[in-house]
């Protein structure tokens, strides 16, 4: 009986590795992107990447284990909600005080700590931001926010 219960589930997780979702690597980043439109200092431009980048743009990074389901379509899934949210590869298309309203909510978001997620911090050591890493990068959302604000 439990032979036939573990080849089931055996024969059942194979199946599920024939379904994969769209992977979200877009184009290279174009005119509306926040790196290319604001060209931060590199050392910001790697904060952005390694901590917000695969969640909020359109150039995931995909890990090895994005491969097995279902983690994949948990990680697409993630992926998605987060871009709902913000999308820095589109943010040049907002107008001026939305993007103005993202930059601050980005700001406090990563003072916080709310930002980046614990699930992704878990399994992404390098997004771990320090207290002087967060306070670089909440600065400079706020300095970019400042650019957008009306006279």
């Amino acid at each position: 009986m439990w032979k036939k219960v573990l080849l089931g589930l055996l024969v059942l997780f194979l199946a599920l590795q024939l379904i994969r979702p769209t992977k979200n690597q877009g184009p290279a980043p174009g005119p509306e992107d926040l790196i290319v439109r604001t060209d931060p200092d590199p050392g910001i431009k790697q904060l952005l990447i390694t901590a917000c980048y695969d969640c909020h743009s359109n150039q995931t990074r995909y890990p090895w284990y994005t491969e097995i389901q279902p983690v994949g379509w948990w990680i697409t899934n993630h992926v998605k909600e987060g871009k709902s949210h913000l999308n820095f590869s589109a943010l040049g298309q907002l107008p001026p005080k939305r993007v103005a309203h993202k930059l601050e909510e980005c700001a406090n978001e990563v003072s916080e700590g709310e930002m980046p997620l614990t699930s992704y911090k878990l399994v992404h050591p390098s997004a771990r931001l320090t207290p002087a890493q967060r306070k670089l990068l909440s600065n400079w959302f706020g300095i970019e926010r400042a650019k957008y604000q009306p006279e």
